[in-house]
């Protein structure tokens, strides 16, 4: 689970496990949540989205159940 840096307003780092279909997200506000059930295919796209903050909130956020990790 390598994590992968981006240089974006809303999204610091996201960490993917495929095997367990987990998604770790860092935000750039601060806190880290964890998404379950996220399928390969959508993990990818959000990897290669020029707008991580669009993307995920298209995609991600509301879709899948989620914990936050921190404070």
């Amino acid at each position: 689970m390598t994590p992968d840096t981006f240089d974006s307003t809303a999204i610091r780092r996201i960490r993917y496990d495929e095997a367990a279909g987990k998604l770790f997200v860092r935000f750039a506000g601060g806190g880290e949540y964890l998404y379950v059930g996220v399928p390969p295919e959508i993990c990818r796209a959000f990897r290669q989205a020029p707008s991580k903050g669009r993307y995920f909130a298209r995609a991600i956020r509301d879709r899948f159940p989620y914990n936050r990790l921190d404070g």
